[in-house]
Parts: C-alpha cells; sequence; structure tokens
C-alpha cells in the first residue's frame, strides 16, 4: 500500500497516515455499511460529513478501536492534527497493543517538526509489533531529518568543517521532491501489517502485498508394505509432537492468563522486542494480559519444522480479547531445554 498525506511537508512524504487496515481481519457484518458510509464519504473529501457520520456510529459503541481509528484519519486529512493527535493518543492508552495509532501519532508529530515525539512513538509501535515494516521505515526517516538538522547546526558552527557537508547534502538529496519523469529516491512505505480490524472498505485501496510464502509441514509419506496391498503412513516424529504440544500449552496459557506458565514458555535466550530488557517486557505482558477480562487464543494450521534442539512453529492465530478480534499469522522460533521446548524467538505476520 501506498500511502501519502498531502499535509506533510515534503521532507518527510514518507511519514504517510495509515488510512487503510488489514483486510483479512474479521468484522461483525452488521457494521460492514456503517465503514464502508464513512470511507466512501472520506474518500470523496466530504470530510464533515464523514465526521459526523463516524461520530454518530460512536455514540453506540464509544469503545470501538476501528472506527476511532477512522476518526483519527478523518480530523488529519480535514486539517485539524490536534484533534487527530487526541483521538490517537487516546487510542493508544485503550489499546496500547495496536501499532497504527502510534505510528499515525509520529506522522502527525513529524508534521510539526517534533521529531523527538515522532521517534518515541515509532518505537512503541515498533516494541508492539517488531515486524512492522512501516514503522521501522518511517523511524528510519525520522533519524535521517534529526540527522539532517544536527549537521546543519554543526555547519552553523563550523562553516569549514568540510566533512559535514557531504553528509547533509546526501540527506537532503534523499528527500528532495521527486521532478516528473525521474524515478524516486526512497520507495513508498510497505503495506501495514496489523491487528487492529479492518473496515468492510479500506480509505485508499491498497495495492495486493503478497505475505512471505510458508512452507508446509511435508505430507506424511504413504508407504506399500511389502506383503499386503494396505498403505502405511509414517507416524509424526515425537520431536515434532513435542514442539506442537509446547505451543499448544504456550496458548492455552496465555488465554487462562495463567502467568506462570505464560512466562515459563519462554526460554532465557528469548529475544525481547524493543531492546527491552527480560523483567521490564515480563511486566508489561503481564499488565497487559491480566488487563482484559477475557483472552482466547486459537490456533490453526500449524506446520513445524524440527532441526536438532531447535525448531520453528508457524500458524494462524486467532485472538480474542474484550471488544478486540484479531487474526495474524505467527512464528515462534524453539530450542530444547533439558526435557522441554521453549521460545526464544517470535515474529508476527512471517
Amino acid at each position: 500500500m501506498k500511502l501519502a498525506c498531502s499535509t506533510l511537508p515534503k521532507t518527510l512524504r514518507l511519514l504517510a497516515l495509515a488510512a487503510a487496515l488489514l483486510p483479512a481481519l474479521t468484522m461483525m457484518p452488521a457494521f460492514a455499511d456503517d465503514y464502508s458510509d464513512v470511507n466512501q464519504l472520506l474518500r470523496a473529501g466530504k470530510f464533515p460529513d464523514a465526521l459526523v457520520k463516524a461520530d454518530q456510529y460512536l455514540q453506540a459503541k464509544p469503545r470501538d478501536p476501528q472506527m476511532r481509528f477512522v476518526k483519527g484519519v478523518i480530523q488529519s486529512e480535514s486539517g485539524k492534527p490536534f484533534d487527530a493527535i487526541a483521538t490517537f493518543t487516546k487510542l493508544t492508552e485503550d489499546y496500547p497493543e495496536l501499532p497504527e495509532p502510534y505510528n499515525n501519532l509520529a506522522v502527525l508529530y513529524a508534521g510539526q517538526n517534533q521529531l523527538d515525539k515522532a521517534r518515541t512513538a515509532l518505537e512503541m509501535a515498533i516494541r508492539t509489533n517488531p515486524s512492522y515494516t512501516t514503522a521501522h521505515e518511517n523511524l528510519g526517516d525520522v533519524y535521517a531529518k534529526l540527522a539532517s538538522q544536527a549537521y546543519a547546526k554543526a555547519l552553523q558552527l563550523d562553516a569549514n568543517n568540510n566533512a559535514v557537508q557531504p553528509k547533509l547534502a546526501l540527506i537532503r538529496e534523499l528527500f528532495a521532491p521527486v521532478v516528473k519523469g525521474q524515478r524516486a529516491v526512497t520507495p513508498a512505505p510497505a503495506a501495514l501489517a496489523s491487528p487492529l480490524p479492518a473496515p468492510a472498505a479500506a480509505v485508499k485501496a491498497p495495492a495486493a502485498v503478497p505475505l512471505p510464502a510458508v512452507t508446509p509441514a511435508p505430507p506424511a509419506a504413504v508407504t506399500p508394505a511389502p506383503s499386503a496391498p494396505v498403505a502405511m503412513a509414517v507416524p509424526v516424529p515425537a520431536s515434532t509432537k513435542e514442539v506442537e504440544n509446547a505451543v499448544h500449552a504456550w496458548a492455552a496459557a496465555w488465554g487462562a492468563k495463567d502467568m506462570a506458565g505464560y512466562l515459563g514458555a519462554y526460554g532465557r535466550e528469548f529475544d525481547t522486542p524493543g531492546r527491552q530488557s527480560r523483567a521490564a517486557w515480563e511486566e508489561e505482558r503481564r499488565k497487559r494480559i491480566l488487563g482484559k477480562s477475557s483472552i482466547s487464543v486459537k490456533l490453526r494450521d500449524m506446520s513445524v519444522s524440527v532441526k536438532g534442539n531447535t525448531a520453528v512453529a508457524r500458524f494462524k492465530q486467532e485472538y480474542v480479547a474484550n471488544s478486540l478480534t484479531a487474526s495474524s499469522r505467527k512464528t515462534l522460533e524453539l530450542v530444547k531445554a533439558g526435557e522441554r521446548w521453549v521460545i526464544v524467538k517470535e515474529q508476527s505476520g512471517s
């Protein structure tokens, strides 16, 4: 999906609002028309009408994260960045597990040249979803802009510093507007990968972005018995079954809010997201999980590959917590520690 926002300065074109969400996620059919109506008005540029329609919907469902997200987009497109910031900020407080509101806060802060706030918001988006490509790219753009300001200040203080000028020129070329007929120096951000429920019709139709291929587990081989016409299936290796059981136990502990079982499923070498310490990550997970009134985690289409004492499990995860429903692909890397398989790396969207 190519993202664009006409209200941003040219140097930060790539920091565009996420106006379309992942369409693969489930949504109650009863509300599809409401989302469609709001998005059609938004696409037509009828921002006041779209905002009225969104507010009418939110009167009945004030905590709905989907429509609140769309409302923030409408406010931004209407030239009301402060209202949009308030909407997205409240959304991050109520649903801290969603990365898109953090991304959009970063866009709005960048549009006001508040780059430190933009950087912090993007780091939170990445901490929430380490595989969020758009946030990683946008964070790179923010760092480049901060570098440009630092180099310009260095030249201001020492105009004879010959080492700084080429660096500054390179960054300015990176963010230079594209002349018609020329290719952009930097590609537009990729499609979103999000647990936020999607509207029936996106504000801006995304280009199809293929998901990374997931190699299924090889089918059980069938070998004819030498003395009989009956086929005999080769049994699943014990190690593969052990990994499957470990993954299902992890999901069951998560759904039951059994923090000892859930955190115990992660090994000492677990790669915590966002460079967090293990203690900080565990505390964050406790707050998020125990703060939900109910959680359901269902796994399907699992494939497991085992190589020695390491394994990779890929599956589709159906997550329901309070009013939030999300469907995503997930990859877990595990190692064998004694008699147990424990998680050492966790990725979403792969």
